[in-house]
């Protein structure tokens, strides 16, 4: 969705989340028309109302809509991972994705696309091997919550519509998600691996997040699965020698695996665990990174 395209009505749910917000900023920017669901009464011409938890979407303020960004959830990493959290992890995709899946079908003239933002959390632990959309889902918790999540779309696929599950990886960024959280300790001269550090963390950056979205928007051949992560998946060792080379700070401490297990509950798994993962489609489809490598999205997230 490049500045010279056609003006588009979008509507945007997750709008006011780290994602969401630079989203909706850029298409702004280039003149289009966001709507942003919310979750109490509109208030104002931009918003529309919607519940996930009661399956509710004020279907009548989507009338007109081009396309459908889809990135409201719960935050993986926000809590200890209690059997509580986790359902609400759990239903807050899987409900969610079906509100908007079904108001999209229900309508008389629905959407060109849904674009519904998911995660690598659905390849599991890949250890060593690098992996692109072909790949089957992993075993665990996220993958199953993955698998569910976008099964979720169902009812927008058989409405005609064109859905894409954007696939999205770390999000280096320093306003927040789980990369916001290490900026200020790295800044301290706190950081370190977490670890042995040799789990791969597949990242991108906010730049490039917010640029493949529209991309998948615009792309007509884009459908199914889409990786969203930059094309060098490094680990968690390189990541750290990344954070003290860009912002000048040693990096000597190390926080151990069982001292994660005790703090981040079942969520250490995932910290620990290893996803290379490869943005193959987004490559074939001509997609260019304007930070492919861990430092230049590092660099760009600490301006």
């Amino acid at each position: 969705m490049q500045r010279s395209a056609t003006r588009k009505r979008v509507a945007v749910t997750g709008a006011s989340g780290l994602i969401g917000r630079a989203l909706v900023r850029s298409l702004r920017a280039d003149g289009h028309d966001v709507l942003r669901l919310v979750r109490r009464p509109a208030a104002t011409a931009d918003e529309v109302e919607w519940d996930p938890k009661r399956l509710y979407v004020d279907a009548a303020g989507l009338v007109g809509v081009d396309a459908v960004v889809h990135l409201a959830g719960a935050g993986v990493g926000e809590r200890r991972w209690t059997e509580a959290y986790k359902r609400e992890i759990r239903d807050s995709r899987v409900l969610g994705t079906r509100a908007i899946a079904e108001a999209l079908a229900s309508l008389a003239s629905p959407p060109e696309v849904l674009v519904c933002g998911t995660a690598l959390g659905w390849y599991g632990d890949t250890g060593s091997r690098a992996v692109d959309e072909s790949a089957p889902a992993g075993t665990g918790f996220l993958p199953s919550v993955c698998v569910e999540w976008e099964a979720a779309a169902a009812p927008a696929e058989e409405a005609g519509i064109r859905v894409a599950y954007a696939r999205t990886g770390l999000v280096v960024a320093r306003e927040g998600g789980a990369w916001g959280r290490l900026f200020p300790v790295f800044r301290a001269g706190l950081g370190g691996r977490m670890g042995d550090g040799r789990q791969y963390w597949s990242h991108i950056s906010l730049h490039d997040e917010v640029a493949a979205l529209r991309h998948v928007v615009d792309t007509p051949a884009l459908s199914g699965p889409v990786n969203l992560t930059a094309p060098e998946p490094v680990t968690n060792r390189e990541v750290t020698a990344a954070m003290g080379r860009v912002l000048r700070r040693p990096t000597l401490f190390t926080v151990p695996a069982p001292a994660l297990k005790l703090v981040l509950g079942d969520f250490a798994q995932d910290v620990l665990g290893s996803q290379r993962v490869l943005p193959g489609r987004l490559l074939e489809s001509g997609f260019d990174f304007a930070f492919p490598t861990i430092d230049e999205a590092i660099r760009a997230a600490a301006r």
